[in-house]
């Protein structure tokens, strides 16, 4: 199989150009700098121009003028050092010194998950400024953190969902070099790293896509501008174009895997489609490098599909964002929440969540004014990413609150322990292991006008939409941004300090007992004890290791019936010393967690006070 590589590599020692562009009669490439020249590009068969240079001692900068127009930056730059609007520079990937050849990445399953925002989460918002926090992390029991999409977008502020070059990296953040270093340091210190990228559309600001190519289609639109052609006239280009993007982010950054944002605006009617392709070069890359990598999908149809194998018409994901989870277990934390959330509100919800995984799997839902989604019950649990906060539930409010300004502290327990004793993938938000409450909210920095207010408008409707009444920030605005900076020195004071330990005592629960290792659902059984609780037994897959948790969601106590040391059980975790005996029963007060085991845990002591 012959693979296309659109843009600029280092080859020994010259440097290959290639720009897909099939409609186009002639491309000149404009060099910038020292090396200032312009020269025409050669055509092949299928639409690529190609032009091979020697190796310069400066990078090159360069540009493409398509037909006369522009000159516009590469469609696929790896560097935009200027921004998008910028000229490209070619980045030699021989330059860095990787010391990681022993890792070859963890099994999913083993994986406790961190999503951050690259600007957000120091007060540098850089790559280099992550490194030193990465040991606290890893004491943590965190082992894999996942970024934010950090592709070249417009100004230095961005979620990253607007980005208009998929194959660069952030000037603002440190560029190329320092991701590479970043990913360097969390293999020394055993952490996975994931990307989140977006590639169901191409943000509108400093998108010259068009100029060089077909790479939309007007037959599909998505919520954020033109879908990307991936069935279409000419869209063998697009589809080798993004499909080579998925294999270079682990060829050339080590990255442990990817998080693809909305496949369910991707659009492919093709008889061998996107994700076939997709997977046959996956396979072949994996041979090549021995690593691990791994894909999760952010998907909105509730289907098994996404992760069942492409040879059976699945899609091939390894795993796929469980929101039935969060819907279910939020509302049953904040009950105003069930204002956005008018399809859930039951502890028999939570209860299909933990057993099956969908909690919409064919039912009628209003949201939707139709039925929607399959069943998941055969799905196993480490093919769901779980959470009880990401970048969506926050600053998709108008306020921009996390879980700990929604809901009180003994609360935050009960849900740590409902996310980290289920049976599926568990990710935390950045500062969420300690309770952060600053928020974090929506920003850009565009330079269009039109485009800023066009973006504060859609936020309007969008919480109008969700019943939020609250005035929201501009999100144009740098203080905006500012606001949603984490407080990292939170970790060591007063309650902050107390519920990181209990979340670091439900991290080393889930990665030692045989128990929470057992990701077959048959080993999981639910009993919903009243309105507002359950209690949840996991099993392990030798039968021999059994873990009982009681979780109350109310403000009044619940009876419970705990199993008794004579069959071995101890109680290993309280989220507070507020258990009332009452004969042969106990009253759990809520909101409350206890759990119970047959063998010790690999941490001491017995219980967590509030």
């Amino acid at each position: 199989m012959v693979i296309r590589k659109s843009g600029a590599y280092r080859l020994g020692r010259e440097v290959k150009f290639t720009v897909w562009a099939p409609q186009i009669k002639q491309v000149k490439l404009h060099l910038e700098g020292d090396s200032a020249a312009i020269f025409e590009m050669q055509a092949d068969d299928e639409g690529y121009f190609n032009l091979t240079l020697p190796c310069s001692e400066k990078p090159y900068r360069y540009w493409y003028e398509p037909d006369g127009q522009g000159p516009f930056p590469d469609p696929a730059s790896q560097y935009q050092p200027d921004g998008v609007h910028g000229c490209s520079q070619v980045v030699d990937h021989n330059a860095f010194k990787w010391t990681d050849e022993r890792w070859k990445g963890k099994p999913f399953e083993d994986l406790v998950m961190y999503e951050l925002h690259v600007g957000a989460f120091t007060p540098e918002g850089t790559f280099d400024a992550i490194i030193p926090r990465l040991e606290e992390l890893a004491e943590t029991g965190i082992n894999a953190i996942e970024l934010m999409p950090v592709s070249e977008f417009p100004g230095s502020r961005n979620w990253g969902y607007d980005a208009v070059f998929p194959y660069s990296v952030h000037s603002a953040y440190g560029g190329p070099e320092k991701l590479k270093a970043l990913v360097n340091e969390a293999h020394r210190l055993g952490i996975a790293v994931f990307l989140d990228i977006v590639i169901n559309h191409i943000g509108p600001e400093g998108n010259y896509f068009g100029n060089f190519g077909p790479y939309f289609t007007d037959k599909y639109s998505t919520p954020w501008g033109k879908a990307i052609n991936f069935d279409g006239e000419w869209s063998d280009g697009v589809r080798e174009y993004f499909s080579e993007l998925i294999v270079f982010w682990s060829a050339y950054y080590h990255l442990d895997g990817l998080r693809l944002d909305a496949i369910h605006e991707i659009f492919d009617k093709g008889a061998f489609s996107f994700w076939e392709l997709v997977q046959q070069k996956l396979a072949k890359h994996r041979r090549s490098n021995g690593r691990a990598f791994h894909l999760i999908a952010e998907s909105d149809l509730n289907s098994p599909r996404v992760t069942r194998p492409v040879e059976v018409g699945g899609m091939g994901f390894d795993a796929q964002w469980l929101d039935d989870f969060h819907h279910a277990l939020y509302v049953l934390l904040d009950e105003p929440g069930q204002q956005r959330y008018v399809d859930f509100g039951t502890i028999g919800q939570l209860a299909k969540a933990y057993k099956e995984g969908f909690v919409h799997s064919g039912s009628y839902v209003n949201f939707r004014k139709r039925k929607h989604g399959a069943s998941s019950a055969g799905v196993p649990g480490n093919a769901f990413v779980a959470f009880n906060l990401n970048h969506d539930q926050a600053g998709n409010r108008a306020g921009g609150e996390r879980l700990s300004q929604l809901v009180s502290y003994a609360r935050q327990k009960v849900a740590a322990a409902a996310l980290m004793l289920s049976p599926y993938v568990p990710m935390l938000f950045m500062g969420e292991e300690y309770g952060e409450d600053t928020p974090f909210f929506f920003f850009v920095s565009h330079s269009d006008p039109e485009l800023i207010e066009s973006v504060i408008e859609g936020r309007r409707r969008e919480f109008k939409d969700f019943g939020d009444t609250k005035k929201s920030l501009n999100p144009q605005n740098e203080q905006t941004f500012l606001k949603s900076k984490i407080k990292w020195q939170k970790r060591t004071e007063g309650k902050y300090a107390a519920l990181l330990a209990w979340t670091k005592a439900l991290i080393t629960l889930r990665q030692t007992h045989p128990a929470l290792r057992n990701f077959d659902k048959d080993g999981v059984m639910v009993d919903v004890i009243s309105e507002k609780a359950l209690a949840l037994k996991r099993s392990s897959e030798d039968q021999k290791a059994d873990l009982f948790c009681y979780l109350n969601f109310s403000d009044e106590g619940v009876p419970i019936k705990p199993p008794g040391a004579a069959s071995g059980f101890k109680l290993i975790l309280d989220s507070g010393e507020n258990a009332i005996a009452e004969s042969t029963n106990e009253v759990l007060a809520g909101p409350g967690v206890k759990i119970f085991s047959r063998i010790e845990p690999a941490f001491s002591g017995r219980k967590f006070y509030t």
